[in-house]
């Protein structure tokens, strides 16, 4: 069976659909109106091999908390949703990952509960970018947390990201979003030894 969801999402402060196939390839459609936050998206869709649509709306004349948190939240809820009831996945995964200076270790159990440790040491300064002909674009670094606390809450699912060194904000935060998608495509990967079963004592979760 297609393991796929789409959800749609509008409040007064933001716009989202998502699609979802956790099984794909790492095809991207992406209307996303933060840069920065688009690249990141669609590297998490590249190395987890979900195939992934997103397009976006939301208050930028506020900021960009209720957007990138709300992405967060909806993205978690296709995870969801696209799981069912969790059976034949392999529930574990983690993953050390490189990127020049940076190290970035995230380990994930989609076990139905949700919790999120998150030890990034991120400097809090937005990452400024100044394309030729356009004005300067920037990313407020402190709502990734947001992103990731709003993903395993509406998804079930405990994940631990840890920057265990490092200097630069945007090889942090790109290490993170590698390294959790490939902790979770392999713990929503099927287990060939476990496929018709709950990975759970309690044969359920949720």
């Amino acid at each position: 069976m297609a393991r796929t969801a789409e959800i749609k999402r509008t409040t007064r402060e933001t716009d989202i659909f998502i699609r979802l196939d956790l099984d794909g390839r790492g095809e991207t459609l992406l209307d996303y109106p933060i840069g920065f936050m688009a690249h990141m998206l669609n590297t998490f869709a590249r190395h987890g091999l979900f195939d992934l649509e997103i397009r976006a709306l939301g208050d930028l004349e506020v900021d960009q908390h209720h957007l990138v948190e709300d992405t967060g939240i909806v993205l978690g809820q296709c995870f969801a949703k696209a799981l069912e009831d969790k059976r034949g996945i392999r529930r574990n995964g983690s993953c050390l990952f490189p990127m020049d200076e940076t190290l970035v270790r995230a380990a994930a159990d989609v076990s139905g509960r949700s919790f999120l440790v998150f030890e990034a040491g991120l400097s809090g300064i937005p990452l400024v970018s100044s394309p030729a002909g356009a004005a300067a674009a920037s990313f407020q670094t402190d709502t990734v947390e947001d992103f990731w606390q709003g993903f395993v809450s509406a998804a079930g699912i405990t994940l631990h990201l840890d920057v265990l060194r490092g200097r630069s904000d945007h090889h942090k935060i790109e290490a993170l979003f590698k390294a959790a998608a490939r902790s979770l495509r392999e713990a929503c990967g099927i287990d060939p030894r476990g496929e018709d079963r709950i990975p759970s004592t309690k044969g359920i979760l949720a």
